[in-house]
């Protein structure tokens, strides 16, 4: 492969709740674009960062951030202004899919059927009956899982934390239906579907803690479902990736409703910073497919740009 970059800055850390889990993405992206033949050199974010990176002159940079200000448009939005090209999706797009709401939709105007969702204060969620359980309760702009509850039919009330002092997810929650069933997921490389997971885990759901313990969840790959339920996930993937204007590496998060009487899968939200942590899924699905970590990242830098 003839590269484009050679002097890459990985972009991890952040301040954002996700932190920890960017600071692992960013050292194991570091670390394979070096077995890809790459200078590599990571950057703990900090708010100086512009100052930093006009100091570092990278070629390009690998961007592992996530959650608020490193996936939501922020630091591309500096990153486009110093003209120096990176890794996921632009600005607008970046910007599009963090709001879960917004995101509903574009993916409304696609067709892609995603649970039924209203936006409402924490405190009008701590009170209950925004709508009958069960529902989900989540951060309208987050990841990971984080900060997100399910309501469940004879539940008292909803949890104690929406109304803590601690509370740092923002004063608007997204309150959305939920849907039973399989969780599902599909990476998105460029404009290509990869394959389908199923994840389980015998924790109440797969929440954050799920997702990076250590045996907090089991990914099957391929998942073992119906072949049309299959192409409709990879065809929904691919079509939301687009529709909010995604570039580079994305994930897709489904609910598979198998006895459900009209729509069977839902689309929950996209990330267009997919988790690269050793039990990340995007990594999973492109080694089911032939392709090592080490060219995944490589291909993730080369198709770096500066593209709002």
């Amino acid at each position: 492969m003839t590269k484009k970059y050679n002097r890459i800055a990985v972009l991890k850390g952040g301040w954002s709740p996700e932190r920890e889990v960017s600071l692992v993405s960013g050292a194991a992206a570091a670390k394979a674009l070096r077995e890809a033949g790459y200078e590599s050199y990571e950057i703990d974010v900090d708010r100086d960062i512009a100052l930093r990176l006009a100091e570092a002159k990278p070629d390009a940079v690998f961007n592992a951030l996530h959650g608020q200000w490193g996936e939501d448009g922020c630091v591309q939005g500096i990153l486009e202004v110093m003209d120096i090209p990176y890794t996921h999706s632009g600005v607008l797009a970046s910007s599009l899919a963090m709001d879960k709401q917004r995101a509903k939709a574009v993916f409304e105007d696609a067709k892609i059927p995603s649970p039924y969702g209203v936006i409402v204060s924490r405190e009008e969620a701590a009170g209950g009956k925004v709508m009958s359980a069960p529902y989900v309760i989540k951060p309208n702009a987050q990841g990971s899982s984080v900060g997100v509850f399910i309501v469940h039919e004879g539940d008292n009330r909803p949890p104690a934390e929406l109304t803590s002092e601690k509370w740092s997810l923002g004063d608007d929650v997204l309150v959305e239906k939920f849907i039973p069933g399989r969780e599902l997921t599909v990476s998105v490389m460029g404009d290509r579907a990869l394959c389908v997971t199923e994840i389980t885990t015998a924790l109440t759901f797969y929440d954050y803690e799920a997702k990076y313990a250590s045996g907090g969840s089991s990914h099957v790959v391929p998942a073992d479902i119906p072949a049309d339920i299959t192409e409709q996930c990879l065809d929904m993937a691919l079509r939301a990736h687009q529709s909010l204007g995604c570039r580079g590496l994305s994930r897709s998060d489904f609910r598979y409703d198998e006895n459900a009487d009209g729509d069977k899968v839902f689309c929950l939200e996209v990330n267009t910073q997919p988790g690269l942590t050793p039990t990340s899924l995007s990594p999973e699905q492109a080694a089911h497919l032939g392709i090592s970590f080490p060219e995944l990242c490589a291909w993730m830098v080369e198709d770096a740009s500066c593209q709002r």
